[in-house]
């Protein structure tokens, strides 16, 4: 007879079923996730080398906030925005010291990079957090789906045993449809499982890479803030 996946999980019992079904939402939930990351990592990454360009090019860091606004994806973008708000919060903070107690000291100089690098750590763990959402999914479908799909099959050879107990026969013909049937639980549990390893591992690459292009950024943009207050002092 011709091998037929679909006719075996028709013809399996109730709990051969469900365990498919299983399995079948986890792995449109995986590809779902999938096809989303491939397109935010994208576009996050398009937008950051527009951003980053832009922002080189800038003569002012107003300038270069106002271009920010553009790259809602980009993380670079999204730092930097929350690190120019901060300084605008120091700024009037400071503004207003000035005009009572003098001029700015050093001290109060690095109270500003201390405020302003705080900002930037936040902003850099909010990046992280909304790029790496859903990610453990895939993590619990390449580690969950192998183990889901062998209960099935360990079910399906247990019942294959009752039925060959109510037979009285343990011929091959008896056994081997009963045996395949549950073996296909199995099969299905490693082809949900591989692909999710696959892109789980991907991602992470790819937010590790994406992690240090940001570190590498907040460096260089607190560098330029901590020249300027320098400058002034």
């Amino acid at each position: 007879m011709q091998l037929s996946i679909s006719n075996m999980i028709m013809h399996a019992g109730p709990m051969g079923q469900m365990v498919m079904l299983t399995l079948l939402i986890f792995s449109l939930a995986s590809w779902s996730i999938v096809f989303m990351k491939v397109r935010l990592f994208k576009k996050a990454g398009n937008e950051s080398e527009e951003f980053l360009d832009s922002f080189w090019s800038s003569n002012t860091l107003s300038d270069a906030a106002a271009s920010a606004e553009r790259y809602p994806l980009s993380p670079e973008a999204m730092i930097f925005s929350s690190g120019f708000a901060e300084l605008q919060k120091i700024n009037k903070i400071r503004n207003r010291k000035e005009g009572r107690e003098g001029s700015e000291t050093l001290e109060m100089q690095l109270a500003t990079m201390d405020n302003l690098k705080r900002a930037i750590r936040r902003a850099e763990s909010q990046e992280i957090n909304e790029l790496g959402r859903s990610l453990p999914f895939l993590a619990t479908t390449g580690s969950a789906a192998p183990f889901i799909g062998l209960f099935g099959t360990v079910w399906g050879i247990m019942a294959s045993f009752h039925d060959i107990g109510l037979r009285g026969s343990a011929s091959l013909a008896v056994v081997a449809p009963g045996i395949s049937e549950a073996l296909v639980a199995t099969a299905a549990g490693l082809a949900v499982a591989i692909p999710a390893v696959i892109a789980y591992n991907y991602f992470s690459n790819r937010l590790n890479e994406v992690e240090n292009e940001m570190e590498n950024f907040s460096t260089d943009f607190l560098n330029l803030v901590e020249r300027d207050l320098l400058s002034k002092v």
